[in-house]
């Protein structure tokens, strides 16, 4: 283990859902290649839920960056957090770049969450670690590494 790498060296803010109160409905995140990251995960947190409200998310697989032929990534979808247990809470998905489709052509990755029932608050962002050859390219939503 390289005890001299910065952390920002090793990951980056990929895409992000910013912090909102989502209407029931799906919200995605912007597709990412994934091509530069050995791993890549997703991180979730909700606020306060709307009354009987559910959260399901997802990482989803395309061929490009506009979302071409997209489908869910296998086996990378949270257990619904539900009103009752989901105030407040954090959840994540991780996946290796080897887990697309690869060789259906899948390239890039984004992050689907649906908010069921009710409006409620959350905000989640997708990350990518230990990149393949540079150091890690953040968001454009990323405003300072300290």
């Amino acid at each position: 283990m390289e005890t001299n790498t910065k952390f920002t060296e090793q990951f980056a803010t990929l895409a992000v859902l910013a912090p909102a109160s989502v209407a029931a409905s799906t919200v995605l995140t912007s597709w990412v290649p994934v091509s530069e990251y050995h791993s890549i995960a997703a991180l979730i947190d909700t606020g306060v839920l709307g009354a009987s409200a559910t959260v399901d998310a997802k990482l989803r697989q395309a061929t490009d960056a506009s979302g071409t032929g997209a489908k869910d990534v296998t086996g990378k979808a949270l257990v619904q957090i539900v009103k009752a247990t989901g105030d407040g809470k954090q959840a994540s998905i991780e996946m290796r770049s080897d887990d697309l489709d690869v060789n259906g052509g899948f390239t890039h990755v984004a992050l689907s969450v649906t908010v069921g029932t009710a409006a409620s608050l959350l905000s989640a962002r997708l990350i990518g670690a230990n990149p393949r050859n540079l150091l890690p390219t953040n968001a454009a939503t990323v405003v300072q590494v300290v």
